[in-house]
């Protein structure tokens, strides 16, 4: 909100940058960066599957690239291991300049706009993580159309990025963007306090009527002894908490249900007009009546109060992002910190009607890689990104110097824990060098997953083995139209807000108020925006399916 004078004036440039995007979308090259001598044994087998013969005039390729402030003592953001790796291998022996133009991490779309309205000083390759900006630039014919370039030089990246990938880069039948791809897709797991279940000599429970029993049987008997402060099934206002919940209620539905019905807020997809959507609620609001659920949920949307309340041992079940209970020193080992008998095991429980244990997955992609229409680099832009996908230069890029920076186990690179920080700094900005990829790829999903495994506390990488597995199975892939749904970037924010209130109210109410409770928060919803939703997904589908 504007509070002064001062503020108006900045919201007055702000707007006038947003203007001159939709206005100017024409932008270009520019000045230079770094040499080194990082050259491998293979570069010229790299300017082969790269780029063009080092002959005739230099060209310069702008490359956008994060800053986000990290730089090590005796590297900045343009000049550094990466830099000099990229420039030696690719640049040099295709008598390209390589520079590397910084936008802040924290700025990201702002900074983009700025660039792409300036018509001289954006970079040949630029990239966003936010999807509205991508189909914003790509309508405004912003943007160079891919396809040709990448069936004529890019080869490489067409085969490691595949198609589900590119498809979310495909704007009115063209490809505007090359999607980075990502390395694992499993979002939620849940897990349980096996110490209590053997306490009270009960087994695992296997779907949702047994994890019932279960929770009853933690609040009645307590086996942690907290005095009567047990939580059996610690809640967040955070999809990773309430997303497995919901997601297991929901019915079968066909694919014009799946398209039409799904409501997109942000960039998750939510079961709010689907059936069985009202049921899952309603087990949430039976579980909050009979006190066997965060009584305070409502207003830990950051998460804190749940990992509070595990770490101090009071929560016998929550769900959670995979990975996340196992890093070193966080959840999982504070939690073994205060109560050193205490033992998390990871569960796949909420059952559908088919016995199915259904959760969302990720979509298949990072950042858009764009190429804007002005560019006179845009082959050359290609030509890079495919010498990244090629040979073993995204691997070198994530993972460094083999026997320096890591050894290799069953074809897993392991970071060395004994390198000295030089070395380690080699890579410390390996993720926003290697655009290409969203996580490291090492040639498979089971292979990407081992390397998450193998990056965790020994004494935790069993049970983040089996919260990477339930993370991936029985998922629901995100639903993609052809187009952006206007109304989902108009209405998704206000939306969002909207559906924590009909989460938090629902569950909250007394049982004997729960129907009227749900009917007219979900009026207030659909008049606020979704109704507006479902009449675009609807018209985009029927003319989808033409």
């Amino acid at each position: 909100m504007v509070k002064a004078a001062s503020g108006t004036r900045k919201a007055s440039r702000i707007l006038a940058v947003t203007l001159g995007c939709t206005m100017l979308l024409s932008a270009c090259s520019g000045n230079g960066n770094n040499g080194g001598t990082n050259a491998s044994p293979n570069a010229n087998e790299n300017a082969a599957a790269g780029g063009n013969k080092a002959s005739g005039e230099q060209v310069t390729l702008k490359v956008e690239v994060f800053d986000r402030g990290n730089s090590p003592a005796g590297s900045t953001i343009t000049n550094n291991y990466l830099t000099k790796y990229v420039q030696d291998n690719f640049g040099t022996p295709n008598n390209i300049k390589v520079e590397f133009v910084p936008v802040p991490r924290s700025e990201e779309v702002q900074k983009l706009n700025v660039l792409m309205a300036s018509g001289s000083d954006v970079p040949d390759i630029v990239f966003t993580y936010d999807s509205g900006t991508f189909y914003r630039y790509a309508q405004q014919g912003g943007l160079t159309d891919l396809g040709e370039l990448i069936d004529k030089s890019g080869a490489n990246l067409k085969k490691f990025l595949g198609d589900d990938t590119l498809a979310y880069g495909q704007y009115d039948g063209k490809q505007f963007a090359l999607p980075a791809k990502r390395a694992h897709l499993g979002k939620y797991a849940s897990f349980i306090r096996q110490d209590w279940l053997d306490k009270l000599g009960l087994p695992v429970p296997q779907n949702t009527d047994e994890l019932y029993t279960t929770l009853k049987a933690f609040k009645e008997k307590d086996p942690g002894q907290t005095g009567g402060k047990v939580i059996p099934l610690g809640m967040a206002l955070a999809p990773a908490q309430f997303e497995p919940l919901l997601w297991s209620f929901i019915q079968p539905v066909t694919e014009e249900q799946r398209y039409t019905l799904t409501q997109q807020l942000g960039s998750n997809d939510y079961p709010i007009l689907l059936p069985g959507f009202k049921d899952g609620l309603q087990f949430m609001n039976k579980l909050y009546n009979e006190g066997m659920m965060s009584a305070d949920f409502s207003l830990d949307e950051d998460k804190k109060k749940l990992n509070e309340d595990v770490t101090k041992g009071l929560v016998g079940f929550f769900s959670e992002d995979d990975m996340n209970p196992f890093y070193a020193d966080l959840m999982y080992a504070t939690l073994q910190k205060n109560f050193p008998d205490a033992k998390l095991s990871s569960v796949d429980v909420y059952t559908d009607s088919e016995g199915k244990h259904p959760k969302p997955e990720y979509a298949p992609i990072g950042l858009f890689l764009m190429i804007p229409k002005s560019s006179k680099n845009a082959e050359a832009a290609v030509k890079y990104l495919d010498w990244m996908a090629s040979g073993d230069n995204l691997f070198r890029m994530q993972n460094g110097v083999e026997g320096e920076n890591y050894t290799l186990e069953n074809g897993i690179p392991m970071a060395k824990a004994d390198a000295t920080d030089e070395v380690k700094n080699r890579i410390y900005n390996w993720g926003d060098m290697a655009i290409i990829s969203n996580g490291k790829q090492l040639g498979d999903t089971d292979k990407n997953v081992e390397a998450y495994v193998l990056g965790m506390p020994e004494q935790y990488r069993d049970e983040t083995r089996k919260a990477l597995t339930i993370s991936r199975s029985d998922t629901i892939k995100p639903v993609l139209f052809d187009r952006p749904i206007e109304a989902q970037a108009k209405y998704g924010t206000a939306l969002r807000d909207k559906l924590n209130e009909i989460i938090v109210k629902t569950t909250m109410a007394k049982p004997d108020q729960f129907d009227g409770t749900y009917e007219s928060m979900l009026k207030d919803y659909m008049a606020s925006g979704g109704q507006a939703i479902l009449d675009e997904r609807t018209k985009a589908y029927e003319e989808m399916k033409k």
